[in-house]
């Protein structure tokens, strides 16, 4: 994208009637023999290099074992595997074969896992060696699963992957799905109650991905894209998959049991990766290491999502390689809608302008458009006409679904504002916005301020009672290395606030915390550190 205005313009999306990605898509670019689909590297040095071709075979073979273990177009395959090439070659293979994938990640607990199964109704569950027991665990209590598959050593009771794949026929009539079959089923990292079920469908998914690949992540097919997202959430399929895979861009793949942010460093200098997309927690993290000891020639785009990105992270990693860490917005129910594209000017803090083929709007109670610089909630345009993109519906719960639209509009759940120049500014979640004495304050621009100050290392900011206020803020602080928590370091953070936002928004309250409770997919709960906070009191 050269030019926004004039791409967001004409932008048009072209929707067949009959899609499937592992045809249309990866069997498309198998069909140069040695083009690089992934570089996989794992903790001991190993390296595995898989073209679109190997892919492609893969998943025919899959596929024909998941046809032999009983699996039909339209069942549901959940699959916890961390980042291993079978998470790519399953997820492949149940598109192939009009499956619905459902996506777990490997913190899951066995109650979490039977939650889904029963659920979703699942009919088959694809894991390792780490996870198998988690299943077994339960799976009595679970009598949709008829086939249970292993990737890994054997086990009693599982199919092993690489036997069965090993003996398999690669020929395979790939399912002629069509563009409205469902082929996604995300279970929502919710802030209460339990997950809901988000449905994405065989074209409207991976085409509206196009939008990540092509203008955010700025993907062509000569790049090296290295994603950090964990295998089990969304950002997988925006970063890991969808996204690179409809652009022909290889993926650079490490599989490790936890983040290490110089390791990551380390390899992000060793390998010719030439674009990256991360979390603010890992830039954060990176930021904290020395970052003049490392040369990353190669590399010439970043991007971050999951949450909003602050400004001083920006900056320090922009100092260090002088690249702009570019800001993106979505969410499980929806590829990218907005975002701080390669071509824009970069306003840091802001998630940047509304996608190409994305009505995004900030609204007020009744469903109107609100001028600029004027708080309301953040939401997607989905009448007369339902953008390319946008998932298709809560499973098997029409009153969430419904609860989520006002008018002609999928509200996104989120607080935000747009400038005069049509950039957005994230607020905060709707529940999570603080009243204190008659002051609205969003905590994304607390923890902002606090993650500016070098004794702090993370933060939540969350409302607590207040007898003369009503509330106030309260922020949950985890330090830097060689801090300790005190009374003099508190008041240096308050006033630190005080300075770097208005006066009125330093939090009033500061507990030092070791960690901070998250959800599945790596997000700050801050609606549990509230409850906390609430616990007794009526608000």
């Amino acid at each position: 994208m050269m030019d926004y205005d004039k791409t967001y313009a004409e932008f048009k999306w072209e929707v067949p009637e009959y899609f499937n990605f592992s045809r249309d898509v990866i069997d498309k670019w198998a069909e140069d023999p040695d083009k690089l689909a992934m570089l996989w590297v794992d903790d001991e040095g190993n390296e595995v290099r898989k073209t679109f071709l190997d892919f492609s075979k893969a998943s025919r073979r899959l596929a024909n074992v998941l046809r032999q273990q009983g699996v039909q177009k339209g069942d549901v395959v959940v699959v916890i595997l961390p980042r291993l090439i079978e998470w790519w070659e399953t997820n492949l293979a149940c598109l192939r074969m009009g499956a619905v994938i459902s996506p777990g990640t490997t913190q899951l607990t066995a109650k979490d896992i039977k939650y889904r199964f029963e659920a979703a109704e699942a009919v088959c569950i694809i894991t390792d060696n780490a996870n198998a027991p988690k299943v077994d665990e339960i799976i009595a209590d679970c009598p949709t699963v008829k086939s249970r598959i292993i990737v890994g050593e054997p086990r009693e009771g599982w199919l092993t992957y690489s036997d069965a794949v090993a003996a398999a026929s690669e020929e395979f009539q790939t399912e002629n799905t069509r563009s409205d079959d469902n082929a996604i089923l995300y279970f929502t990292s919710g802030t209460t109650g339990y997950p809901k079920m988000t449905v994405h469908t065989h074209a409207s998914y991976p085409i509206g991905h196009i939008i990540t690949g092509k203008f955010w992540l700025d993907l062509r097919p000569e790049d090296l894209h290295w994603n950090l997202s964990d295998t089990g959430w969304a950002k997988a399929a925006w970063s890991s998959f969808f996204g690179p895979w409809n652009m022909g861009a290889a993926l650079f793949v490490h599989h490790s049991l936890r983040f290490s942010p110089k390791k990551t460093l380390e390899l992000l200098a060793k390998y010719p990766i030439t674009t990256m997309c991360g979390a603010p927690t890992n830039y954060r993290m990176m930021i904290l290491e020395d970052l003049s000891q490392y040369k990353f020639p190669t590399l010439r785009h970043c991007v971050g999502a999951g949450e909003p990105l602050n400004p001083e992270v920006i900056e320090v990693w922009k100092k260090a390689t002088g690249i702009t860490i570019r800001d993106g917005y979505g969410q499980t129910e929806s590829v990218l809608i907005c975002g701080s594209f390669p071509c824009l000017e970069p306003r840091f803090g802001s998630m940047g302008k509304p996608s190409p083929g994305f009505d995004l709007q900030v609204i007020d109670e009744n469903g109107n458009i609100l001028p600029p610089n004027m708080e309301g909630d953040l939401a997607v345009r989905v009448k007369p006409e339902r953008p390319v993109g946008l998932f298709k519906e809560y499973w098997k719960d029409p009153a969430k679904t419904a609860s989520v639209h006002r008018g002609d509009w999928y509200l996104t759940g989120d607080r935000a504002y747009k400038d005069e120049d049509g950039y957005l500014w994230f607020v905060g979640r709707a529940d999570d916005v603080i009243l204190a004495a008659g002051y609205r304050i969003g905590p994304f621009e607390v923890e902002s301020a606090l993650l500016e100050h070098p004794a702090v290392a993370e933060s939540a900011v969350v409302s607590s009672p207040d007898e003369i206020r009503g509330e106030v803020v309260k922020a949950f602080v985890i330090l830097a290395p060689g801090y300790q928590p005190s009374d003099e370091l508190v008041k240096e953070l308050q006033e630190h606030v005080k300075k770097v936002t208005a006066p009125y928004k330093y939090p009033r309250k500061i507990e030092f915390v070791d960690s901070l409770p998250k959800t599945v997919s790596g997000k700050i709960r801050r609606i549990e550190l509230r409850e906390r906070e609430w616990a007794g009191k009526r608000k």
